[in-house]
């Protein structure tokens, strides 16, 4: 009887259903999907990115085509958006623009990440004197009066698509470094990297192969705000006349060039469909920023 008895909780446990084992991806795929609102967002950005590829394609004679017959017409079946000051298609310089926009941010972010992810790293890993003096560093570009640095900048190289993305990714960086710093510094006292380092696992290995691949995930939730703040500052640069310039069409000085009151109020066409992409392209990614966030933090309960 005892024996039979004993056997029953075995019998119960073996009856039930194994659970199976999911990767840290695994389970922010499958709590992302519930974020409804994050994927809207994917599918909107998307679009977005294959309208910016596809514009070659969907309008292969270009942006520079120019008709100064049709200045300033409004929306119509020949043109969609209408036209801007020399007769040229708004929707197609909105294609090309966005191709502009997103091509100076994502590089922009690249450089940004190179730097940001290798002090970080570093200055995590290391310590002592190392994450001192990068630190230092940090706090002096991070002070910096972005604004007449990027002044001087221009004045002295010029404004062009190519510096844009060099200084936007120049000064991009330090947030990306300190959010890295933080995590290598929880990683780095870790059971599986101590473990790598007592039997005979270098710096650089243990970097590339156990502290990096941890930070990764979570680091996706930054890049997600820093393309979004990036857009925002290369448009807020080229409205100013300091970033992409003219003929080459970004989203920033197209609303740049409808910036007279007189285009504001009467001429629509020239700035809202530039501004549109603009906040459409921010929300989208804020909003996939946020559902990253709360698909990687299993305190979260997303409904």
């Amino acid at each position: 009887m005892s024996a039979t008895a004993s056997d029953k909780p075995i019998a119960q446990l073996r009856s039930q259903p194994r659970i199976e084992a999911q990767s840290l991806s695994e389970m922010t795929w499958k709590r992302f999907r519930r974020h409804r609102l994050g994927l809207v967002s994917v599918a909107v950005l998307a679009l977005i990115v294959a309208s910016a590829i596809l514009a070659p394609a969907l309008k292969p004679e270009g942006y520079s085509k120019l008709d100064p017959r049709i200045r300033y017409e409004s929306p119509t079946a020949a043109h969609v958006m209408g036209t801007d000051a020399l007769g040229r298609d708004i929707f197609t310089r909105l294609l090309y623009g966005g191709q502009t926009s997103l091509t100076v941010s994502v590089v922009a972010v690249s450089i940004s990440f190179f730097i940001g992810v290798t002090l970080g790293a570093v200055s995590g890993y290391f310590g002592s004197w190392v994450d001192i003096t990068i630190q230092r560093v940090v706090e002096i570009v991070a002070s910096m009066p972005a604004l007449i640095i990027i002044l001087s900048f221009v004045a002295v190289y010029g404004a062009n698509i190519y510096n844009t993305m060099l200084i936007l990714g120049l000064f991009g960086w330090t947030g990306l470094c300190r959010f890295v710093r933080g995590q290598v510094l929880q990683i780095r006292e870790m059971d599986f990297v101590l473990a790598s380092r007592s039997v005979g696992g270098g710096n650089r290995h243990i970097i590339m192969t156990h502290v990096l691949p941890n930070v990764v995930p979570y680091l996706t939730v930054s890049l997600a705000f820093a393309f979004s703040s990036t857009i925002l500052l290369e448009t807020s640069l080229s409205y100013l006349g300091l970033g992409v310039q003219a003929p080459t069409p970004s989203w920033g000085n197209m609303v740049g060039d409808a910036s007279s009151m007189l285009n504001l109020r009467d001429r629509w066409w020239l700035w809202m469909p530039a501004g549109v992409a603009i906040t459409l392209t921010v929300l989208s990614i804020n909003f996939i920023g946020d559902a990253l966030r709360d698909a990687l933090d299993p305190h979260t309960s997303i409904d």
